[in-house]
């Protein structure tokens, strides 16, 4: 599996596609879709769907867009429903661009397939009610949203948040993946689970 990462929108989201052939997913498209659209053009790919970790605005300002131009679905975690009723999810909060609507479909926790390859959606709260990661075994890889970063967690104080929450969720979730996994975060550069496990100071008791 190929990963080419787009920072994208006034945060700078990490967005990620992943391909396997001349198919490919988008994962968390947080602006201008344009570069990722030319991309899959380019090498003429095929996009299967748009997945999304959370319903925050910084992850959403492209989804509708790339989505409507290659007719595929948006999905997300329903738990995070209610944040598009609020300037957290819609846009507006800390002065940050609304959002152009767009349609999205729940997808639940458990097992799917993209990329012709086996998919673990994990139910994995904290940063939001309805945050997800995905990890895919084959590729030994994961997307995880804003729930952790290197050496670093994501935020708690949002609508939401929960901070024992998403400590438990990186716990059983995220820390029981291989050691070798990639990480792929919202923001910032990938890690592994096994340096978090070990360097992570919000997890000081894995540390060897």
């Amino acid at each position: 599996m190929d990963i080419k990462t787009f920072p994208l929108g006034p945060l700078e989201t990490n967005c990620y596609l992943a391909t396997v052939g001349n198919v490919a997913v988008a994962v968390d498209v947080g602006g201008d879709p344009a570069p990722v659209a030319a991309f899959l053009t380019e090498k003429k790919l095929s996009l299967e769907a748009v997945l999304v970790t959370h319903l925050h605005c910084d992850h959403l300002y492209g989804v509708g867009e790339l989505a409507r131009a290659f007719a595929v679905p948006v999905l997300a975690g329903a738990a995070d429903a209610f944040l598009l009723d609020t300037e957290l999810g819609r846009g507006g909060f800390m002065g940050l661009p609304r959002v152009p609507a767009f349609a999205w479909e729940p997808i639940a926790p458990g097992e799917a397939t993209y990329l012709g390859q086996p998919c673990r959606v994990l139910a994995t709260p904290g940063h939001s009610p309805g945050s997800l990661s995905y990890y895919f075994p084959q590729a030994g890889l994961v997307f995880v949203g804003d729930l952790l970063f290197y050496r670093s967690i994501g935020r708690t104080d949002f609508d939401g948040g929960d901070y024992d929450t998403l400590l438990r969720s990186v716990r059983e979730a995220v820390f029981a993946l291989p050691p070798d996994t990639v990480v792929y975060s919202g923001h910032g550069p990938a890690t592994t689970v096994g340096d978090e496990r070990r360097h992570n100071p919000f997890f000081s008791e894995f540390a060897r």
